[in-house]
Formats: C-alpha cells, sequence, structure tokens
C-alpha cells in the first residue's frame, strides 16, 4: 500500500518507521488526525490511549467518528478503522483516562515517541516527565479550541509560546518540575474567539494540529543522520 510513498523516503525508511513504537494520547479532534496521519504513513506499533467514548458532539471534528459508533470507545472504533486500512498495524488500546494515580499503571513501556494530544495539563506534565527520565522524543499539542483558521498553527518549542492560556500554564508547571522549556509543540498565534462557555471548536485547527502532530515524527525519523 506504500508504493506511492517508497518513491518519496525510500525503502530503508519506511522499515524504520515500520519498526518505529509510538504512544499517542489523547485520540480526539487533534489525536485522530495524527492516528490517521500515522497509520497512512506507515507506523505500525502505536498505542493509543483515551477512556472516551464517541458522542454525538464530536461528529464535527474527529475523523474516528460517524453515527454509527455513537456510544462506543474512542480506542476500539479506531483499532477497527485503522486495522481495516493497514491490516499489519499493531494499535494497542488503553481506554481509560490517564490521571496521575493510575499513570504508571498504564504508561510503563519504552516508546520511541510519545505525541501528546490529551487535554488534562497534569497529564502533559507527567508526559514530559515520562519521555525525559526514559529518553523518548516528545511533542505537544496546545490549544486548538476557539481558532478557526490552521494558517497559525507552527511548530515550535514551548518557551516560544504566547498568548495561550494552556501554553502558559504547562509553562509553568514544567518550570516547576524542573524541566527543560524546549520541548517541541504544536502552537497556534491565532486569537482565541472571546466565548464563555464550553470550549467550541471545528474541524480546521485541530484537524492541521494532528497532521503537524505526526509529520513532525515522520520527519525526524527520515532526516538524514549526522554520522561525523
Amino acid at each position: 500500500m506504500f508504493e506511492r510513498l517508497i518513491p518519496l523516503i525510500g525503502e530503508k525508511n519506511l522499515k524504520k518507521i515500520n519498526n518505529t513504537k509510538i504512544l499517542l494520547v489523547g485520540i480526539g479532534g487533534v489525536g485522530g488526525y495524527a492516528l490517521e496521519a500515522l497509520i497512512r504513513s506507515g507506523f505500525q506499533n502505536i498505542t493509543i490511549v483515551d477512556g472516551d467514548i464517541i458522542d454525538e458532539s464530536n461528529l464535527n471534528r474527529q475523523i474516528i467518528t460517524d453515527r454509527a459508533n455513537i456510544g462506543k470507545l474512542k480506542t476500539e472504533v479506531a483499532k477497527d478503522k485503522y486495522i481495516s486500512v493497514n491490516p499489519k498495524a499493531k494499535i494497542n488500546c488503553i481506554s481509560v483516562f490517564l490521571t496521575i494515580s493510575n499513570f504508571n499503571t498504564y504508561i510503563n513501556q519504552k516508546y520511541d515517541y510519545i505525541i501528546d494530544a490529551c487535554d488534562d495539563i497534569n497529564i502533559k506534565v507527567e508526559l514530559i516527565k515520562y519521555a525525559k527520565n526514559n529518553n523518548i522524543k516528545i511533542i505537544c499539542a496546545l490549544g486548538t479550541g476557539k481558532r478557526l483558521n490552521p494558517k497559525y498553527l507552527e511548530i515550535t518549542t514551548l518557551d516560544k509560546t504566547e498568548n495561550d492560556a494552556l501554553a502558559k500554564k504547562l509553562r509553568y508547571l514544567v518550570r516547576k518540575e524542573n524541566l527543560n522549556l524546549k520541548i517541541p509543540v504544536v502552537f497556534s498565534k491565532e486569537q482565541r474567539k472571546n466565548i464563555n462557555n464550553t470550549i467550541p471548536s471545528c474541524v480546521f485547527t485541530p484537524s492541521v494540529a494532528g497532521i503537524y502532530l505526526a509529520n513532525y515524527v515522520f520527519l525526524d525519523i527520515i532526516k538524514p543522520q549526522d554520522n561525523s
């Protein structure tokens, strides 16, 4: 299925991608598109973590959803969907909401990359700590709600973010843990819409943010290695 991809990256790089172990936390509006991009780019060893079930309110922006799977676990729906795309994929489902108390119960393996697409600020910090302590590369998604235009998205580091309440709080907590702020993040410079209710969202910014997350990992794997 990768005959169109191999001429771009070569069989050696595709094999590296096949063997890369990914932990993806959150498969909603952002994480679902990250998973879509990973599977269609040759990643075959992916652990997905999400305790949520599909709700009608997810239909406007979450790629794994349709009316037939409302009420089903997102992880199980995603696994079925993407194994049908690539039967060689090994998708491990952890169908829980991570908490501080259960984190070490479920997150205790060695991965090559962690993709953080969750909404829980405390779990973001735990993932960053876990990545540091286990020498795992990580990239985190920041706020995509209340935003309409994906052209303002960019990949930067946590210390270079601004005008994002989630990023501000994450910076504070990361500093408190004496962690490095040079953490790769997907970040939007767009000013949030001033809407005082449950955080509204549309498909455009979360979907592109998810693709950026996957592309960051993809490009890092295929980049030329410095053997000097």
